[in-house]
């Protein structure tokens, strides 16, 4: 028998940007030439990895920040280790579910991953949703209803023009 292989990790950026693969993160190849296809295909792919990226950094910088260990998080969330260490690398871009389990983990509102995973759109701020996000005392269901209540308010106010 023997051994099996080690998984090799994907091409990282170098700090000026370039990966392995000589591509820069706007598609541009070491020699200046567009790396992209007609169609736009490698845009899209690394629209999707530059997502998994952002979203895998940003759940790595709230568990430091947090204190917790990647075991932990990944425990609470009920997530392997390895699959969880894939997403903060950006190599695992996560399904909805996943990031609701890994917000819960990290006691933060699902729908900050939401938006940083692209998910969904970025609100205005208010101090009546900051609430609401920040309130422990409600899950997490409970608090999505009530900013869909608060929001159709908001919106059929200023539709009369009553805001």
């Amino acid at each position: 028998m023997h051994a099996e292989q080690p998984e090799e990790p994907a091409p990282q950026p170098d700090p000026a940007g370039v990966t392995a693969a000589g591509v820069t993160a706007d598609g541009v190849t070491a020699d200046g030439a567009d790396a992209t296809d007609d169609d736009g295909a490698s845009n899209a792919v690394e629209a999707v990895a530059n997502a998994a990226q952002d979203i895998g950094a940003f759940i790595r910088s709230q568990r430091v920040a947090a204190e917790v260990s990647l075991r932990q998080l990944a425990e609470r969330a009920g997530v392997s280790n390895p699959y969880l260490s894939q997403i903060e690398r950006g190599l695992r871009k996560p399904s909805a579910d996943v990031l609701a389990q890994i917000a819960k983990g990290l006691r933060v509102s699902a729908e900050v991953l939401y938006v940083r995973a692209g998910i969904l759109e970025e609100r205005p701020a208010s101090p009546v949703r900051d609430a609401l996000i920040a309130d422990d005392s409600i899950n997490e269901r409970q608090k999505q209803m009530l900013l869909e209540i608060y929001d159709s308010f908001r919106k059929e106010n200023a539709a009369d023009g009553n805001s």
